[in-house]
């Protein structure tokens, strides 16, 4: 997907005034040493010349900035959203929302793509380098290595939202997929849990992998095979229904422990670079790769950065299943899984390939300056807004159910619901397409509209992305808010609403940069954060 520069103001305009000013001085420095007539006593004629380039380079900025304001106040209405919502007031269809949404995005929510560009090429040589670590040391687990260990394919895919163009605020946060390598023995036949019976909706959209040996063997009895793969078995496989599982579980610990001994073989070699550290995140969450800037690095980017390493099993064509599966909701406990399954058998399913492919399918199909993707990234912002003054309780159930992987399965769905991204998506209706998908997303929590994931089920969207497995295709359609208690999604409707009615003073209020030295966001988000990518 391409990446649009934009020309940075707050940075542009400053090194321009620094380096005329450095181009007078060093004019009068050598006007002085060529001799030139003494100045008058007063100093007039020296001071008057860098006065007047001082005084134009202000105008320029003024005039620059005022532009872009009067061109919003003074553009004609839009009739994207004609009719008189009573879902909005009346000031919030002025022009002065669009006005206040330009400033906060470019003072709070806009990441440079500089220093974007700068961190992903960071992660990229770190993670690379561990990787290939990883796969050069085999497999030190539960096997001992040769055909049967399970180890690194020797590559890493990157996902989420900072290689989808919609991060915000800062690049401080990655999520990498390591695929894995199963043994040569060994296939997989996965299978969608959305279909069980009694199944609660928090678990809809997991997978279970049975084993099964690989068409090259299938002369061989099902018993031999069993025996020879026994090794594999022991260590990474549960008995589901009297078969045979891949363990999540046991892969993300046998997955947490080999990044360690990686990590220990190449962190002399990066010492001069950075200082990385790993934190496993036990069996509910993967382990997290912690980059912290070198003391002597003096580089314009000097960013502590934390990047989630997650194991990943290829099912084909871009699709993943990874480990662990994504957390269950409060209402879907653990003792609701149907007869003979087991927590620890359970995978979630990566589609981020396709997603990207989604995105950049729209992208080639809209007009230019269309601002859908802003309108996400202010979508979030929205979000951040509204979790502030919850308690940590709160905080943390609005963060799950408004969780960026939702936020962006809303615009997904409102793009291919009304086609491609048509005029109505231009910069100057930024207010109004944003409203649109606020009230859309307000209709999904109050089950006025069901919010499917966009790639699985026959209801997706494989026909714009490409082929898909065949098990996603089958699979059934997951509500993506579902597991979540009809109370709590009420309530979340209800913060979603008053948030957006109270926008305009929001964003005076902790918009500009002084709201940022001063008030530092809420232990609940720097700690915890919303999950970028997650269903």
């Amino acid at each position: 997907m391409s990446v649009h520069y934009t020309l940075n103001l707050r940075v542009f305009w400053p090194l321009v005034t620094g380096l005329c000013t450095a181009l007078v001085c060093l004019y009068h420095v050598l006007r002085g040493s060529a001799g030139a007539p003494a100045e008058p006593p007063d100093g007039a004629d020296s001071v008057f010349p860098l006065l007047k380039v001082a005084i134009l380079l202000l105008l320029g900025y003024v005039l620059l900035r005022c532009r872009h304001l009067v061109r919003q106040r003074f553009l004609p209405g839009s009739s994207r959203l004609a009719g008189h919502s009573p879902f909005s007031p009346r000031h919030l269809r002025e022009p002065g929302l669009s006005i206040l949404l330009e400033s906060y995005y470019e003072h709070e929510v806009r990441l440079s793509p500089h220093v974007l560009g700068h961190s992903k090429a960071h992660v990229s040589r770190i993670v690379g380098e561990l990787v290939r670590a990883g796969r050069a040391r085999g497999s030190p687990g539960p096997i001992p290595g040769g055909a049967l260990a399970l180890a690194f394919r020797g590559d890493f895919i990157q996902v989420g939202s900072s290689y989808e163009q919609h991060k915000i605020r800062r690049p401080d946060s990655f999520d990498v997929l390591v695929p894995l390598r199963l043994p040569p023995p060994v296939a997989l036949e996965p299978r969608s849990l959305g279909t069980e019976p009694a199944l609660a909706p928090a678990f809809g959209s997991c997978f279970v992998c049975a084993l099964k040996a690989p068409p090259s063997l299938s002369g061989t009895s099902g018993g031999q095979w069993l025996r020879d793969c026994k090794p594999f078995t022991d260590g990474f496989c549960v008995d589901v229904r009297g078969r045979r599982h891949l363990s999540a579980a046991s892969v993300l610990r046998w997955f947490q422990s080999h990044l360690q001994r990686s990590l220990a073989t190449v962190r002399y070699s990066l010492e001069g670079r950075c200082r990385v550290s790993l934190t496993p995140g036990g069996l509910e969450q993967p382990p997290t790769l912690h980059i912290l800037p070198c003391r002597t690095d003096y580089g314009c980017c000097r960013l502590s950065m934390a990047v989630r390493l997650i194991p990943a099993v290829h099912l084909g064509d871009g699709v993943f299943l990874v480990a662990p599966p994504p957390p269950p909701s409060p209402v879907g406990p653990l003792l609701e899984l149907p007869g003979g399954l087991r927590t620890e058998a359970l995978w979630g399913v990566n589609t981020a390939r396709q997603e990207q492919k989604l995105l950049g399918w729209l992208q080639e199909r809209a007009p230019p300056g269309a601002c859908y993707l802003k309108c996400l990234q202010l979508l979030k912002a929205l979000r951040d807004l509204g979790a502030r003054g919850l308690d940590p309780v709160a905080a943390t159930q609005w963060g799950r159910i408004l969780s960026s992987y939702v936020l962006k399965t809303v615009l997904l769905t409102v793009l291919l619901r009304d086609g491609v991204p048509a005029h109505g998506w231009e910069e100057a209706h930024l207010s109004e397409c944003l409203e649109e998908l606020v009230q859309f997303l307000r209709g999904c929590l109050l089950r006025r509209h069901t919010l499917f994931h966009c790639v699985l089920g026959p209801g997706g969207a494989a026909t714009e992305v490409g082929p898909l497995p065949k098990v996603l295709r089958e699979a059934a359609p997951v509500d993506l808010l579902a597991a979540f208690d009809p109370h709590a999604r009420e309530l979340t409707a209800a913060r979603l609403l008053s948030t957006w009615r109270r926008l305009p003073q929001l964003l005076q209020a902790y918009g500009g940069p002084r709201y940022l030295a001063r008030c530092p966001p809420p232990r609940s988000q720097r700690t915890q954060g919303f999950p970028e990518d997650e269903p």
